[in-house]
């Protein structure tokens, strides 16, 4: 596996290629080289267009600060000190380690190789009838030459660029016609295929993979290519981003909803028994105030009886002292 010294390596080795020796302050720069061709034939189709924007939304390896993370999308790539003005147009790269800039004027034109210093870490090329032999490194025909006329020379293609030049360190191809994804990694110089198992292809110095992902990207639903976590979750979009922290903000209001009734429920409940609780002190009140107005009844009538029983004893008493005058 390629592992981060062999990635240092490679970087170095990129670097020196292209700044062996002092670099001439009139080589042009991405401000004068060309980055758009009006009369090319060569123009991506839709899938060209969104496919890349998937990539971009995606790459966001964990080990990276994110402005030291650099993708592009048909960037002209220019890579030779002694033909600047040869280029290639990558569907899709990353790089790591350079700064990714923050405002509009630090939006790049191009990636001038001997301004950048440092190579691309991966390249996405998405296959079309047109491209496949040049993505793949197929033979071509030889282009020819008018007759009696100097031979120019002719710029690299792709795949030796990317291996022998640059020395990308992974290359991956996709046909959306087949859905097929084809991985190279670059192994003492060479590229060589790697097998894709599982989920996709993992990128060990990014710790992300990348993999067919079967879904609904904007409003176009199939096969994409696009980055996973160690964890095998693919990672959010900003569409799904918003859309999950909507639901999140969703959830929480109903949670506070729900805590909003549950809280008047028990203020309610709290308020009812409140009202339980005079009422049975009120209950309680008047049954002590019964209590005590029995018990002053109670002891009224024993006073009434005591009253009359002292009547009673005091006209036997007197009854019985006018009998005993009578008998006298």
């Amino acid at each position: 596996m390629f592992n981060e010294t062999m990635l240092s390596t490679t970087k170095l080795k990129s670097s020196r290629r292209v700044s062996s020796r002092r670099v001439d302050p009139t080589l042009p720069t991405m401000y004068d080289l060309p980055y758009e061709n009006p009369l090319t034939d060569d123009m991506p189709d839709y899938f060209h267009q969104i496919q890349p924007q998937l990539l971009n939304e995606t790459f966001v390896p964990p080990n990276y600060p994110y402005q030291q993370v650099l993708v592009a999308t048909d960037l002209y790539l220019y890579y030779d000190l002694e033909h600047t003005l040869w280029y290639k147009r990558p569907d899709w790269f990353a790089v790591l380690g350079v700064p990714r800039g923050q405002t509009v004027s630090e939006l790049r034109y191009s990636y001038v190789m001997w301004q950048e210093k440092v190579a691309p870490y991966l390249i996405v090329e998405l296959l079309s009838t047109g491209t496949e032999a040049e993505d793949l490194g197929k033979p071509q025909k030889p282009s020819r030459q008018p007759l009696n006329s100097p031979a120019q020379p002719q710029p690299p293609r792709k795949w030796e660029v990317y291996e022998r030049i640059l020395q990308v360190p992974y290359y991956l191809v996709y046909s959306r016609k087949s859905l097929k994804l084809q991985a190279f990694q670059l192994v003492n110089g060479r590229y060589q295929e790697v097998e894709i198992t599982g989920q996709g292809f993992w990128l060990p110095e990014v710790q992300l993979g990348i993999g067919l992902w079967a879904g609904r990207y904007q409003e176009w639903k199939g096969q994409w290519l696009r980055f996973y976590d160690a964890q095998g979750s693919w990672l959010p979009t900003e569409a799904e981003t918003r859309h999950s922290a909507e639901q999140r903000a969703d959830a929480e209001a109903q949670a506070r909803h729900s805590a909003e009734q549950r809280a008047d429920a028990e203020a309610q409940a709290r308020h009812s028994a409140e009202q339980r609780a005079d009422a049975e002190a009120q209950a309680r009140h008047s049954a002590e105030q019964q209590a005590i107005a029995a018990e002053a009844a109670r002891q009224a009538e024993a006073q009434a009886r005591h009253s009359a029983e002292q009547r009673a004893a005091v006209l036997e008493a007197e009854l019985a002292r006018l009998k005993a005058l009578l008998e006298q």
